[in-house]
């Protein structure tokens, strides 16, 4: 029995019902019966079929697209339960929408990852779980508990297997300098050395001029980000591996799928041989036969579990 002595309730929003699904299978409890669907005019609507007064409550929803919906459908979630009286509850997000937009680049930019912050915390959430920020100091934007799950322990685990052996003919490449810090982790991780691509260019209006940084000639790479979006970045820097570089085989993984506008056919059309994902965002692989997802259940499921025990969730960052 825990200290504050509260069930545990998890609900799910429709943006990964099937993620939640597994992660109650993980906790051995029930998915919590509510219901979530849209007006005649497009607003939302939540409905709560249980009580939930006194429960440690988790919402599992990503924010990806169609990222709005989902965020409001989230608020609005979290806004139900703090009214039913829920003891505590925490916002699951495997992904975190708005991510990108941490800073200004140029004057009069929003910071809409500073606004989707407060929002989630006005709307009622006690903290929030989420996995790779594509900003680690976004945590630093909430005034509750954030914790940030790493992804690469899941794919250290699937790259071990796949090239035990075989750790100095493989190298793990950063897909650009802002990366550098997440890919020398992984790579520490799995006893390999590092390469980076770097991208510039020369003048304007010229062609992006890519520079690898380490050597790569005659070797297996394995590319490593926090997500893919357009494709664009990630098969540009495994095309350069291949003409430049001289890798001979490309491999590629990341934490979210995005895959919007023309991934899929950059991808396909790409030198990687196998691109991998965690799914925290709903897949798709039947679009391209390189795509192959992994399961972050059981991470999730571990962090919901020390959260609800009042327990440490840092052991689970190696």
């Amino acid at each position: 029995m825990i200290a504050h002595g509260k069930d545990i309730k998890i609900f799910s929003g429709s943006a990964c019902p099937g993620l939640a699904k597994a992660i109650c299978t993980k906790l051995n409890t029930e998915l919590g019966n509510a219901e979530t669907g849209r007006f005649s005019d497009g607003e939302t609507s939540v409905s709560l079929y249980e009580t939930v007064r006194g429960s440690d409550v988790f919402v599992v929803q990503s924010t990806c697209a169609p990222t709005n919906d989902n965020l409001m459908e989230l608020l609005i979630m979290i806004d139900a339960l703090r009214r039913a009286s829920a003891g505590r509850i925490t916002a699951v997000m495997p992904y975190f929408g708005y991510a990108r937009q941490d800073r200004k680049t140029k004057p009069r930019d929003p910071i809409s990852a500073k606004l989707v912050a407060n929002l989630i915390t006005r709307a009622g959430a006690d903290r929030v779980l989420t996995m790779d920020l594509h900003a680690s100091q976004i945590q630093g934007f909430f005034d509750i508990p954030v914790d940030n799950l790493l992804g690469n322990p899941i794919f250290a685990r699937h790259f071990h297997d796949q090239f035990f052996g075989h750790e100095d003919d493989t190298v793990v490449v950063s897909p650009d300098v802002g990366s550098v810090s997440r890919a020398r982790a992984f790579a520490q991780k799995l006893g390999m050395s590092l390469a980076i691509v770097d991208k510039r260019r020369q003048k304007a209006n010229s062609s992006e001029v890519m520079n690898i940084i380490g050597d790569v000639h005659g070797k297996q790479v394995i590319l490593f980000d926090d997500m893919v979006d357009t494709a664009g970045s990630l098969c540009g820097a495994a095309q350069a591996l291949v003409d430049i570089g001289g890798a001979t085989d490309v491999y590629a993984c990341a934490s979210h799928g995005v895959l919007s506008g023309p991934a899929y056919d950059r991808i396909n059309a790409s030198p990687i041989k196998e691109l991998v994902f965690l799914d925290t965002i709903p897949s798709a692989p039947e679009r391209s036969d390189k795509i192959k997802y992994l399961s972050v259940a059981n991470l999730f499921a571990e962090a919901i579990d020390c959260i609800y025990q009042e327990a440490s969730v840092s052991r689970l960052f190696n």
